[in-house]
């Protein structure tokens, strides 16, 4: 699953990078990595949708990826090249540009899941993108606790030193406000905390 874009760093990154490119794994890879896991753990689920925004689309190639992974593009949705309805050995995949219904949505029988999803740099000990890989762990809590509770709420970021340590103090309250959290391996393996 090559959910990674490597990216020339910065000069004033480079010291903090682990190997000659910087490992980033876009938000809208955090969420296919997550639909994909939901679709293939969830029992009975077959169909999830996901709900970029527009620069998404810019920095990963959805299309591609789901392509790439076995998924045939059945029918378009908007304007965009990535949107539409895509379906695999009964599963279904609906990527969708519409703000405000939470990044990753799926209907259970058991109710809905909403999932907020932030990406980052995955081999980066520099102080400033380890800070946003933090940040990313808290904005996509803070955007779960402005939602009506109720199903299941998962805040998903990249699995790094920085947001596991994070995860690992942060799941006893936020389980407490109905919250859960996952992080997402650059191999797409999905892991709850």
């Amino acid at each position: 699953m090559n959910l990674i874009v490597e990216l020339e760093p910065p000069e004033k990154r480079r010291a903090g990078c682990n190997g000659p490119l910087e490992r980033h794994l876009p938000e809208a890879a955090v969420m296919l990595a997550f639909a994909t896991h939901l679709l293939n753990t969830t029992p009975g689920l077959t169909a999830v949708e996901i709900h970029p925004d527009g620069e998404h689309g810019k920095r990963f190639d959805i299309r591609r990826w789901l392509t790439e992974y076995g998924f045939l593009h059945d029918s378009a949705i908007g304007k965009t090249v990535s949107g539409g309805v895509y379906r695999r050995d009964g599963q279904t995949l609906i990527v969708s540009f519409k703000p405000g219904l939470g990044d990753v949505v799926a209907e259970t029988a058991s109710g809905t899941i909403i999932a907020e999803c932030k990406g980052g740099i995955v081999n980066t000990t520099h102080a400033g993108q380890q800070s946003r890989l933090r940040k990313g762990l808290c904005e996509a809590v803070g955007q779960l606790i402005g939602r009506p509770s109720g199903g299941r709420q998962v805040a998903v970021v990249p699995n790094t030193r920085a947001t596991m340590g994070l995860a690992k103090k942060m799941i006893a309250r936020t389980r407490a406000a109905g919250i859960d959290i996952a992080v997402v391996d650059e191999h797409g393996n999905v892991t709850d905390i």
